[in-house]
């Protein structure tokens, strides 16, 4: 049986990661905009209930957990450009491995500058 020629499939390749990571936080973020929008909705239903849930949002746990938001936005969001790229651009595939380094670049610069000063105020440097 003929073998396949290396990077062709994705077997595991940058390809394959990009593609699985760009789904996930794509499912992170629509599962985050359900509960914004619940949350929310909340103030019409009860004031006080909306009240005491941001109040939780509070602790330093969820404090993590909007910084798992904003990486899942910002690799998501410069991916979903570099998918553009790779689709109409017509060098666009030659190159997708170079832009997915590109992405992956730009996604720690952008979280090079906002991890510190969030986990400041996460915990208590204001």
């Amino acid at each position: 049986m003929p073998s396949a020629p290396v990077g062709t499939l994705y077997r595991g390749r940058e390809g394959m990661w990009s593609w699985v990571a760009h789904r996930v936080t794509g499912l992170l973020l629509f599962l985050f905009l359900v509960v914004h929008v619940l949350d929310t909705a909340l103030v019409r239903i009860s004031p006080e209930a909306y009240n005491a849930v941001i109040g939780t949002y509070k602790t330093p746990i969820l404090g993590l957990g909007e910084a798992g938001l904003v990486a899942a936005v910002v690799f998501h969001a410069f991916n979903g450009i570099r998918i553009i790229l790779v689709d109409f651009l017509a060098k666009g595939p030659r190159y997708q491995r170079v832009m997915l380094w590109i992405v992956v670049g730009l996604f720690l610069v952008t979280m090079a500058g906002f991890l510190p000063r969030h986990l400041m105020n996460v915990f208590g440097g204001h």
